[in-house]
């Protein structure tokens, strides 16, 4: 009995053991089966957020037409005083940098051989008149007696020659005395036009010759002055058509670090030749120059106002781009979204741009994020941020152009329906 019994025992635990390990496969072959699943799902793709963008409105307004060059002082006169004969030097009678008029005393050369030759010569004018008073009173003496046929033809026309010769004698004796005098003048130099000198060139003593090197002094004229500046070939024409229209083109110059303006004037002059290894051609421009801040020979930088344009599309710089295209922008269309657009470029102060085609007013352009741009991608237009009231106490003219930003991206946002609150704090997270 005992031994049934164990067998029957031993029958029943098996199926259970068998049972255990069967529904344990079961579960491990679930696991897998959703373990296998969930690897192999694929994510649902994340919906790509708008781009965070500051964007401007194109507007009507007036553009300078400004060419911006290189220019140099160019006093109207420079002047090297040289000696007109030789002598020893005597005197000088200016101050180096001093301001000196036209016909002041400038230098005095040793007149004293010159003083003797002009002796010399009026002596030898006062023997000649002589000699030809004699001849006139025999002339007059032959002249009766050849109306008596009382001398020879030949005599009489013989004494007519001589008086002609002592006429000519006294006309050179007059013309030495004349050019003495002129050498005396010339002893005494002076300027020849209004302006400052330079340093000294020659010191009392040295003995100079005429015309020579390197002279007395420089003189040049401070007042007026004109700046020479040169303008590429493609702007000439503009330039041409307002002068011959009769008008009057003001000339800015500027610091050589265009830092400071130093002096207005106005173009009066373009030269007659281009110059064909820069494809440039020369202007100057007057200046009064009342108050010296133009020296001689420095180097400025000149703006001339060619022209404004009136009614002209304007857009802030930032906003043009280059590249494959050629130049344009992105435009933002009604559905939030942007695309390139070419544009032809005109003038630009810097801070705007002239857009002659491509673009109206009105149109909204992209100025700041365009890095992250391209054709037909979802943006957002950054909320502005209110400016604090110290920093407008302190800066009025920031704040007032801070108001006209947020106005005009408050247009912006009320003609695409506005932003959600979630897009409006993560724009101002981003900026």
């Amino acid at each position: 009995m005992s031994g049934l019994s164990d067998t029957g025992s031993t029958q029943v635990k098996r199926p259970r053991r068998w049972r255990a390990l069967l529904l344990l496969v079961v579960v491990l072959v679930l696991i897998g089966v959703v373990v296998v699943h969930l690897l192999g799902a694929k994510k649902p793709p994340r919906a790509t957020p708008p781009q965070v963008v500051t964007v401007a409105t194109a507007t009507l307004g007036s553009m300078p037409e400004i060419l911006s060059e290189l220019g140099t002082v160019t006093p109207t006169a420079t002047v090297t005083v040289l000696p007109q004969l030789s002598g020893y030097l005597t005197a000088v009678g200016y101050r180096e940098g001093q301001d000196v008029q036209k016909g002041q005393f400038l230098a005095q050369i040793d007149p004293r051989q010159y003083e003797i030759d002009k002796q010399q010569a009026e002596a030898t004018l006062a023997k000649d008149r002589a000699a030809l008073a004699q001849a006139h009173a025999d002339l007059a003496r032959y002249t009766q007696l050849n109306e008596r046929k009382s001398i020879a033809e030949q005599t009489f026309a013989d004494q007519q020659f001589l008086v002609q010769q002592d006429e000519a004698a006294v006309k050179v004796d007059l013309a030495n005395i004349a050019q003495f005098d002129l050498d005396l003048a010339y002893c005494r130099i002076t300027a020849p036009v209004s302006g400052r000198v330079g340093l000294r060139l020659v010191d009392p003593g040295n003995y100079v010759t005429a015309s020579s090197s390197p002279g007395i002094v420089v003189i040049t004229t401070m007042k007026p002055t004109t700046v020479q500046f040169t303008v590429p070939q493609d702007s000439l024409a503009s330039v041409l058509q307002r002068m011959n229209g009769g008008a009057s083109l003001p000339v800015t110059a500027y610091s050589s670090d265009n830092s400071k303006e130093i002096a207005t004037g106005t173009l009066y002059a373009v030269s007659n030749q281009m110059a064909t290894s820069t494809g440039t051609i020369t202007l100057r421009a007057t200046f009064p120059n009342d108050d010296e801040a133009l020296f001689p020979s420095e180097f400025v930088n000149v703006k001339l106002l060619v022209d404004t344009l009136q009614n002209a599309v304007l857009v802030p710089t930032p906003a043009v781009q280059t590249g494959a295209p050629g130049d344009y922008v992105y435009l933002v269309n009604a559905n939030n979204t942007v695309s390139v657009h070419k544009v032809t470029l005109g003038p630009s102060d810097g801070k705007n741009t002239v857009i002659t085609s491509g673009l109206a007013a009105g149109n909204m352009v992209v100025t700041d994020g365009t890095d992250r741009l391209s054709d037909g991608v979802k943006i957002q237009a950054a909320a502005a941020r209110p400016a604090s009231a110290s920093a407008a106490a302190a800066a009025p003219a920031s704040g007032a152009g801070a108001g006209a930003a947020s106005g005009a991206q408050g247009q912006h946002k009320h003609a695409h329906g506005g932003a959600s609150g979630t897009a409006a704090a993560a724009a101002d997270a981003a900026s």
